[in-house]
């Protein structure tokens, strides 16, 4: 579903400039948990910018489901993250001035997948889903910041793309929010989905199927790949 083939980047400055990412091969099928971990500095948030798109390859490709997505210009890469990424941030991203379920419903007018006559009872059932229901009428600012992260969780599943992707999602919770978080996440893989965390919290890993640990922009290990993905026998 997802390949990253021989993936560079290198930022230009003094120098040679810095490599956040030495040729970075990696494949992860439909429906993987997976944590990408390795100490600041490794490449992690590097490395989920490839896979959504934001940021682009200095050399390799990222193919998913068949495109290969830094191939899309601008207007055509927005759409199609739309429709097959949802985004999680650190610090929720969410505006401001909209309430929680005005947010949900801009990230469908944005991409126009959903029928706009199913999209207001689709966002109500996704703040249902990830236990914020009761809360879609509330701006931002009055949720804690555990109910915020839901609030950008069901954003995320807007328009129901097939992967989703969180930057660090729980790094300003509580230990018992993170708890919450991380068996949502396990509901949505369950679900079909797959779901990438870039995550600096190694006691955390045992939460998820497959951990890829980076060090200098390589991969230094990878435990749990699913066995289709190992490399067949001799």
């Amino acid at each position: 579903m997802i390949e990253l083939r021989t993936i560079t980047k290198t930022y230009p400055g003094v120098g040679e400039g810095f490599t956040a990412l030495n040729r970075v091969d990696l494949k992860l099928s439909t429906g993987e948990y997976v944590a990408i971990v390795g100490k600041s500095g490794s490449g992690k948030s590097t490395l989920l910018n490839m896979l959504t798109g934001i940021d682009h390859p200095s050399t390799g490709t990222v193919v998913i489901n068949g495109t290969d997505v830094h191939t899309l210009g601008e207007s055509e890469l927005a759409s199609w993250r739309g429709k097959n990424v949802g985004i999680v941030f650190q610090f929720f991203q969410l505006i401001p001035t909209l309430t929680v379920l005005e947010n949900v419903l801009l990230a469908m007018d944005f991409v126009n997948v959903i029928p706009k006559n199913e999209r207001r009872q689709r966002a109500e059932m996704l703040l249902e889903q990830v236990g914020i229901g009761q809360q879609g009428h509330k701006l931002p600012a009055a949720l804690s910041g555990g109910e915020q992260q839901r609030a950008a969780i069901a954003r995320a599943l807007a328009n129901n793309p097939p992967i989703l992707v969180a930057d660090e999602p729980t790094g300003n919770l509580d230990s018992h929010t993170t708890e919450v978080i991380q068996n949502l996440f396990r509901e949505l893989v369950d679900a079909g989905k797959t779901v990438i965390v870039v995550t600096h919290d190694t006691a955390a890993s045992a939460k998820f199927e497959r951990v890829i640990t980076l060090k200098d922009g390589m991969v230094e290990s990878d435990q749990g790949r699913s066995i289709h993905q190992r490399d067949a026998p001799p």
